[in-house]
């Protein structure tokens, strides 16, 4: 017999209606989830008697006594074995006898052997009676078995108010609330009258859907059956009201209640909280204490929560006083919540001093620890703790899971990251969307996008974060390109948050998708994002970064002016090589009260160092500690380096060095080994790269500043030999590519590339700028290298895509539109001057941003004053 998803093939036995019986719904059909379909046939037939006095297997005595006696001392064993006999003997059973089997298989929740049992009653009991269909209800139910629950509610001839209160439990407890309530009201309607245990579960589904109308109507109910006075029912109402956010009527059920117990103040209580109204709560938790009503567990529980969620860290500790004073401190639950209070409050030593004293951890107290140490920036704690957790054969959970993903994803440990993620295979906790989200994040910072990729195509039901860990990812890894079409992709599907905005306005900054940004920027402000968290600086950042300064000031005007977003624009005029600018915008923010920060001089020092103002530059490093109280760290004194480097003073800035009161890092180092590939010490710079080399041989970036300080003097061999190190250690260069946006879409260029649709006519035009470059006397660079120097400087360090990607762009677009690229490597002095002669004979402007900075060409000029390419000595 089949089972509908909507109406019941079995038709229930009713009764009429009770003409007495006044309800505001009218009955509904029975709703049974698509799940729950299956497909069922009851064979019922009469039992046979015959006498049990010939048989060998079965004692003299009652064998249905025998059974209840086995039942009564807990062996279902050997209860069934009998039970087997008698069947084969066809003996009959008494209805007791079935329901003290059924009662057994229900408490030790043996699901086969309670199905065994079920099926000698469909064969040997005609018909369902109250009390065994009851028990069968009562048991398929404790099993989650609601189909089997639905056909034995719809066999039985006659049902009481216990029927109906166990399934509709069953239903609500499986999450098929509105189900339940049809339940409800199809019981009202054949006239069962409601008692005190029906309401707690109704008002529980009310609270669970949230249907506050419907909950309203319950509660009409209860006052018309006259419970308005059982404490038990109220304390449902109470609860119900405080889920459906109507704390306001939960505090008035409260106030009129004749009588209180623990759990009408812990329901009323717990509802404030809640419902982040978190002052009341604690005023009528010191309240309960007046009225002399102890406070429980749940209650301890729950004010802890509310100091953790006010921020409250002196309430906070007197709570935790109160706990040691009245002894809850011995109980788990309550030590966990005290980790989780103290976490949030940055307290380690109190949260450790918990943890420490705890007799019994379960895994909810090591999850609290792992999770508090990474939200706070602690992530080597909290591998630390697991490793701990490990020894002590605690099983992780998918939160515990997601919590060290996170934290390998700070640290950069790959290999236990892989070892979780096969855990989480083995114990199908990457079934988890959480703990996928975290694999997604952990790859990606981790390098392996394409692990990420792989994670996040396994997950069938994608969220929001989901998506945006991916977006993220691929931004991190260097391919905005990709990330910008998920982002097309997710939009389909899902509604991005701010988060998601956020890092896909990262991708359009660094492919210099404009419209693509300014499509975000519109779709924010329609949808009220554009001022929420941190999008408001995301906005300034990309317009900053695809050198629109213009509209950058105008988002500046609107959003906050804290220091992060007087950094960006400081930054913006450090890559355009425009110190006097950045100067300028340093002493506004000081005279309109904002402080400095460390990024605040980094950009500083950075728009000095481009602009050759070294006095100034020198000046503003004096200040920072004396006058701004701003400890310079490894990156000011690497822009220091910079700053001298850049001017020439490579003596002063390796004295500089010698200096510093700490270690220098590569960075630093990288800083003065640049300065000597722009000047071509060799000597100096040999040196640098020594001391680079002794602490990092993986950055691909230091080895091509050295191959290009041989190259610019000559020295082919030590190129050579420089490129050789780098395949001995994995490192490759990646290949230039270039960015242009037209029409809305980006278009992306890598160097060769000889598959582009267009790529004909792209060189065709480039053809054309060469022989009129050659005919003005101008010496060009093409594709055929006129020279070994400037050939494996150009495969190293430029690559030219930035030449196709401007020839694509004048062809689709209209004459006098101007043109922005963006470029992963740096710009070689052929592409500067090819630029700038294209520039002028076509009269657009022309804005290429290499990974270093700006350069603005418009009319044969640039604006970094030809200073700012590869090979500019």
């Amino acid at each position: 017999m089949a089972v509908s998803a909507k109406t019941p093939a079995i038709h229930l036995q009713t009764n009429l209606p009770n003409p007495h019986h006044s309800i505001s719904q009218k009955p509904k059909t029975l709703n049974i989830p698509q799940k729950l379909q299956t497909h069922r046939q009851f064979s019922l037939r009469k039992h046979h008697e015959i006498s049990v006095l010939n048989t060998n297997s079965i004692t003299a005595q009652n064998p249905n006594s025998l059974i209840l006696e086995l039942c009564l001392s807990g062996d279902l064993h050997k209860a069934l074995s009998h039970l087997d006999s008698m069947q084969e003997l066809q003996v009959s059973l008494e209805e007791e006898t079935y329901i003290a089997l059924l009662r057994l298989c229900e408490w030790k929740k043996a699901v086969s052997e309670g199905s065994r049992v079920h099926t000698y009653v469909s064969q040997t009991v005609s018909s369902l009676g109250v009390r065994l269909g009851n028990a069968l209800l009562s048991m398929f139910v404790r099993f989650g078995d609601l189909v089997e629950a639905w056909y034995v509610f719809g066999k039985m001839t006659e049902r009481d108010v216990f029927s109906w209160n166990v399934l509709v439990g069953g239903y609500a407890k499986a999450g098929y609330f509105d189900e339940a309530l049809n339940l409800y009201h199809r019981m009202l309607w054949v006239g069962i009258r409601p008692d005190v245990y029906t309401f707690p579960c109704v008002l529980r589904t009310c609270g669970g859907l949230p249907d506050l109308a419907r909950g309203r109507e319950v509660h009409l109910h209860v006052i018309r059956y006259g419970f308005e006075s059982d404490v038990d029912v109220i304390n449902a109402l109470i609860t119900m009201y405080a889920k459906c956010g109507d704390v306001f009527s939960a505090r008035l059920v409260f106030d009129k209640m004749p009588r209180r117990d623990r759990i009408s103040w812990n329901a009323m209580i717990s509802g404030y909280f809640e419902n982040d109204v978190c002052l009341e709560g604690l005023g009528l938790f010191f309240m309960m204490r007046e009225y002399f009503s102890d406070p429980d567990l749940m209650t301890m529980t729950s004010v802890i929560s509310a100091c953790e969620a006010l921020g409250d860290q002196r309430l906070g500790r007197e709570v935790h006083g109160y706990v040691i004073k009245t002894g809850f401190v011995a109980d788990v639950s309550v030590n966990n919540s005290l980790i989780q209070m103290h976490s949030s409050f940055g307290c380690w030593d109190e949260a450790e001093k918990v943890f420490s004293k705890m007799e019994f951890k379960d895994l909810v107290s090591w999850t609290a620890m792992i999770s508090g140490y990474e939200k706070n920036g602690l992530p080597d704690q909290a591998v630390e703790i697991y490793t701990i957790m490990e020894h002590e054969r605690v099983v992780a959970d998918e939160i515990t899971i997601a919590s060290v993903l996170s934290a390998c994803a700070c640290l950069g440990l790959l290999d236990i990251g892989i070892m979780l993620h096969q855990f989480a295979d083995r114990t199908r906790l990457i079934s988890y969307v959480i703990v996928a989200n975290s694999l997604i994040d952990m790859y990606s910072k981790c390098g392996c996008i394409d692990k990420a990729l792989e994670v996040f195509h396994r997950i069938h039901d994608k969220n929001v974060i989901s998506w945006t860990s991916v977006i993220l990812g691929l931004r991190l890894n260097n391919r905005s390109f990709e990330a910008l079409i998920f982002f097309r992709k997710m939009i389909l599907m899902l509604k991005p948050n701010s988060v998601t905005l956020v890092s896909v306005l990262s991708a359009c900054a660094r492919v210099g998708a404009l419209s693509c940004g300014k499509e975000i920027h519109a779709y924010a402000l329609r949808t009220g994002l554009a001022f929420d968290g941190f999008l408001p600086n995301a906005l300034l950042d990309m317009y900053v970064r695809c050198g629109r300064m213009e509209p950058a000031w105008n988002q500046f005007n609107l959003c906050e002016k804290a220091v992060a977003s007087w950094n960006i624009l400081l930054t913006g005029y450090a890559q355009q090589g425009k110190g006097g600018l950045a100067v300028e915008l340093f002493h506004k923010m000081i005279e309109s009260g904002v402080n400095p920060d460390k990024i605040t001089f980094i950009s500083l020092l950075c728009a000095c160092s481009r602009s050759g103002m070294v006095t100034e530059g020198l000046e503003y490093f004096e200040s920072m500690e004396h006058k701004f109280h701003v400890v310079p760290n490894l990156k000011h004194y690497a822009s220091v380096v910079d700053l001298l480097g850049r001017a020439g003073r490579l003596e002063d800035a390796h004295e500089f060095i010698k200096k510093i009161p700490i270690d220098p890092d590569p960075a630093i180092w990288g800083a003065l080994l640049n300065a000597c590939r722009i000047y071509r010490n060799v000597e100096l710079g040999e040196l640098a790269a020594q001391r680079i080399f002794e602490m990092d041989t993986k950055s691909v970036g230091y080895y091509i500043l050295l191959c290009n300080l041989y190259a610019d003097s000559g020295k082919w061999d030590e190129v050579a030999r420089v490129r050789t190190t780098m395949r001995e250690n994995g490192l490759t260069v990646d290949p230039g590519c270039s960015w242009v946006e037209v029409a809305g879409q980006v278009h992306a260029f890598l160097t060769g590339d000889d598959f582009h649709p267009q790529i004909k006519e792209i060189n065709a035009v480039l053809e054309g700028f060469y022989e009129k470059m050659e005919t003005a006397g101008l010496r060009i660079l093409q594709d055929s290298y006129g020279d070994d120097l400037e050939a494996s400087k150009a495969e190293i360090f430029c690559g030219h895509s930035e030449r196709l990607a401007i020839s694509f762009g004048l062809i689709n677009t209209v004459p006098g539109t101007p043109i922005l690229v963006t470029k992963n490597l740096f710009m070689c002095e052929s592409c500067h001057n090819t630029v700038k002669f294209i520039s002028k004979v076509v009269r657009r402007e022309i804005s290429v941003r290499d990974t270093e900075q700006f350069h603005h060409f418009k009319d044969g000029v640039c604006s970094c004053g030809d200073e700012g390419y590869w090979g500019k000595t």
